[in-house]
């Protein structure tokens, strides 16, 4: 699936089955919630916080996925194509950071 067909698929959705878009006020603050969640489950596997009994059944895979779709609602909402934006921020990444981390003695 492509980042278009995404966006066109989760505006299916909300039209068909989710009814209507969430504003764009409530959807960052999901936006926020999800990627609270993906935290969590990333502390607990690659840090070093242990998980508990209200962890479980949390799939890492599953709670980027929803970070994904509310950013795809808020892009839908927003009227910002991704494909576009991610091709621009290549863009931005690779003239501005060419060298950039290569010259990094923290990282090398």
């Amino acid at each position: 699936m492509t980042i278009e067909e995404a966006q066109q698929q989760v505006d299916n959705w909300i039209q068909t089955t989710g009814v209507r878009y969430f504003n764009e006020l409530t959807n960052l603050g999901i936006l926020m919630e999800e990627v609270g969640e993906l935290s969590r489950i990333m502390v607990r596997t690659y840090g070093e916080q242990s998980f508990k009994d209200s962890d479980k059944g949390k799939e890492m895979a599953d709670e980027m996925a929803d970070v994904l779709w509310v950013l795809i609602c808020l892009a839908n909402q927003t009227g910002v194509d991704l494909t576009t934006a991610l091709q621009n921020n290549f863009l931005k990444k690779n003239s501005r950071d060419a060298e950039r981390h290569k010259n990094n003695e923290k990282i090398v």
